[in-house]
């Protein structure tokens, strides 16, 4: 079984692509994950991008997913530090890198400046690789 940590992105694509992601693989993410998916839903329909009712489907999506949230101290312990090494403003991002060190076999992110700045911390997984 192969263990991916997801972001935001990764999660919403995923969603409004309705992908199945293949049993043979674990997906993971910081429990902040929930919170910053809903900001995301929310950004959309308040730009008229997307209804309600198709926000509310992609997070029903999201949430039948089975992904691990993880958020220990153990993990933000090393997203600070990751965050202190890159010079970062927060420790958002450094909270994927540093549960993909701990937990996982690759990140997957949409994000490619996100996917260039931390290449060297972890394994970058493209999205086709879930299904």
């Amino acid at each position: 079984m192969t263990r991916y940590v997801i972001t935001p992105d990764v999660a919403l694509r995923l969603a409004n692509d309705e992908v199945v992601v293949s049993a043979e693989h674990q997906l993971v993410a910081p429990t902040l994950l929930r919170s910053q998916l809903l900001s995301l839903l929310y950004q959309a329909a308040q730009r008229g991008e997307l209804t309600r009712k198709d926000a509310n489907r992609r997070l029903r999506y999201v949430r039948a997913l089975r992904v691990r949230l993880l958020g220990d101290s153990v993990l933000q312990d090393h997203a600070w530090t990751i965050a202190t090494e890159l010079g970062w403003p927060d420790t958002l991002d450094a909270e994927y890198v540093a549960l993909t060190r701990l937990q996982a076999d690759a990140l997957v992110t949409l994000d490619a400046e996100f996917a260039a700045s931390v290449r060297d911390l972890v394994p970058i997984a493209p999205i086709g690789a879930l299904s």
